[in-house]
């Protein structure tokens, strides 16, 4: 291929000059070239950040007025937002309706490649249907290349409908930054292997669902200072970490962390408000379902009764 040819490529798509002769180099030399080549990664994402925080704002708006978050993409991509949304349950305690992740072929794409599903653009509308998806929600379509039909064609699809749709891409002035209301595009370059984009591609894109999710669970205030006040302790290390947790909120020793997280049938958000709002286990309860299951907001609400 010639550099012009190369050159007229979407830059994920593109051949890196870098790693030419990656097959005939040692395991050293391949990996250390990956090595260098992943550092270019986080500066990519940098140069992105003012676009992350809008997204961010818009999605804190939707939720807080009842909207839900999905995530839909192919591939690695699709993968990529099945695992972000998964991990939001555990870590802020929030619903797994609230969150949720949208991948061509089913679940099974998760596991086993489906990559021909990824050409149906009206698929993506069907499967969005079938989850509800309304004029109050957001849609990240993530896609590296930009150019995925059944990612583009549910992007477009939510933003007829009134949704606030954001395009997470590292390819600039893709057709899906042309058809999503904002876009998030670090740009990363040619891939090692050639346009294997689950390499520097999809570490951007990790990255920043990392921000979108966990920025909007921090302003959301599922987050208390840097402590996962409403995670949820279902195996012995969440436990642990749970009463590590109450401990530095509440100053009460270990004993006295681990009696009280039992006594809140080791919900450690009931624990926090039963001991900052010094009540039992019914008035937290309470409290949590009236403040949307803030701890922050449940003890301010019981301390203004």
């Amino acid at each position: 291929m010639s550099t012009e040819e190369n050159a007229a490529l979407p830059i994920t798509e593109r051949s890196n000059p870098r790693s030419e002769n990656l097959s005939s180099q040692s395991t050293l030399e391949i990996v250390e070239l990956m090595n260098d080549e992943d550092g270019t990664v986080a500066q990519a994402v940098h140069l992105v950040l003012n676009q992350v925080v809008a997204a961010v704002d818009q999605i804190v708006l939707r939720l807080s007025s009842g909207g839900k978050l999905f995530y839909i993409g192919t591939g690695t991509s699709g993968r990529l937002g099945v695992l972000d949304a998964s991990e939001c349950p555990p870590t802020f305690g929030v619903s797994p309706e609230l969150v949720q992740a949208v991948i061509a072929g089913g679940y099974e794409a998760c596991y086993r490649a489906v990559e021909a599903s990824e050409d149906d653009a009206s698929a993506s509308e069907s499967d969005l249907r079938a989850r509800s998806f309304g004029s109050r929600d957001v849609l990240v379509g993530i896609a590296a290349s930009g150019r995925t039909p059944y990612t583009v064609g549910g992007v477009a699809y939510a933003r007829s409908i009134g949704a606030f749709t954001i395009g997470l891409t590292c390819v600039p002035d893709s057709l899906l930054t042309k058809t999503a209301d904002l876009s998030i595009v670090p740009v990363v370059g040619p891939e090692v292997i050639t346009g294997s984009s689950r390499l520097k591609a999809g570490t951007a894109q990790k990255m920043v669902l990392n921000m979108l999710s966990t920025a909007t669970m921090v302003r959301l205030g599922y987050v208390s200072g840097n402590r996962m006040s409403n995670l949820q302790a279902r195996n012995v290390k969440l436990r642990d970490r749970a009463v590590r947790i109450i401990q530095t909120e509440t100053g009460l020793d270990q004993p006295s962390a681990l009696n009280a997280l039992e006594s809140a049938g080791t919900d450690l958000r009931v624990a926090l408000v039963m001991i900052k709002g010094q009540t039992g286990k019914e008035s937290a309860v309470a409290a949590l379902n009236n403040s949307d299951w803030k701890v922050d907001q449940a003890v301010a609400l019981l301390k203004n009764m």
